[in-house]
């Protein structure tokens, strides 16, 4: 199976215009979009398109033309010129939990019938339910990382300007997976974002152990996505952007996710 859990090390430090640093543990799973019904018989703790205590849902991913999320990155991948064949979707995300979803970012990486990358898409989701995509194309493809820097053009912290670029530097995951989504200013980098983790069997028991040691974890991000921006806001006296505000600036979202299950 190539499926399988990562036990992440999220860390963000903002440089300005004041210093602010957290770091927290979660894990993610690595998910090879052909194996979703094939998890799904084999345990009981996670669910394809059903309830369970782990459920992955077709519809909390880019939603195009079809209910199946691996036809749709196909379809959106094509649409960006991709013309390669492709066998292959492995998706680094969250999934819900106890019904309940949020994704702040989640990772396509797409292979060929040799088991070469071929892409990357980053699915970058915002606290108001919506998702953008950001694709890296073959040519970004350097010693086994997708790098590429590409304005966000999105509402995603309203502590920073909505047209910064990002850097994206996303690894082929392995043993261990190593992600940096950095925000960049004209001398440097305003925020760095790293996601760290080793690879876990996913197994019956190793379900059963993450559900006991990071329960209701989507949970617990969006609480500290809030708590995070009270202290920058309140503590740390950060001006903010409305959302409402440079509604030009907010280009190609694609729709709005429900995070919780009826």
């Amino acid at each position: 199976m190539n499926s399988c859990l990562y036990d992440i090390d999220i860390m963000h430090y903002r440089t300005e215009p004041k210093t602010y640093r957290f770091n927290h543990k979660s894990f993610m799973f690595y998910l090879d979009l052909d194996e979703l019904p094939e998890i799904d018989r084999k345990f009981s703790l996670f669910g394809y398109n059903r309830r369970s205590l782990f459920r992955f849902n077709d519809s909390d991913h880019l939603e195009l033309k079809s209910q199946s999320v691996k036809d749709n990155i196909l379809a959106y991948i094509q649409d960006q010129g991709v013309t390669a064949p492709i066998k292959r979707v492995m998706l680094l995300t969250n999934v819900r939990i106890a019904g309940y979803i949020f994704n702040p970012v989640c990772f396509y990486f797409c292979f060929d019938a040799d088991d070469q990358p071929v892409c990357a898409v980053a699915e970058v989701g915002n606290t108001f339910g919506e998702l953008k995509p950001f694709f890296l194309g073959s040519e970004t493809f350097e010693g086994q990382t997708f790098k590429s820097v590409q304005k966000k053009y999105y509402y995603i912290s309203p502590f920073i300007d909505l047209d910064v670029p990002m850097d994206f530097q996303l690894k082929i995951p392995g043993e261990r997976v190593i992600i940096r989504v950095d925000d960049l200013k004209k001398d440097g980098r305003l925020l760095y974002a790293t996601m760290k983790g080793r690879r876990q069997e996913l197994t019956g028991s190793s379900l059963f152990w993450h559900a006991l040691r990071y329960p209701f974890e989507t949970l617990k991000v969006i609480f500290l996505i809030h708590y995070h921006a009270a202290v920058l806001h309140f503590v740390k006296k950060i001006p903010y952007h409305k959302k409402k505000d440079n509604p030009d600036l907010q280009r190609e979202v694609y729709r709005v996710c429900k995070k919780t299950e009826k």
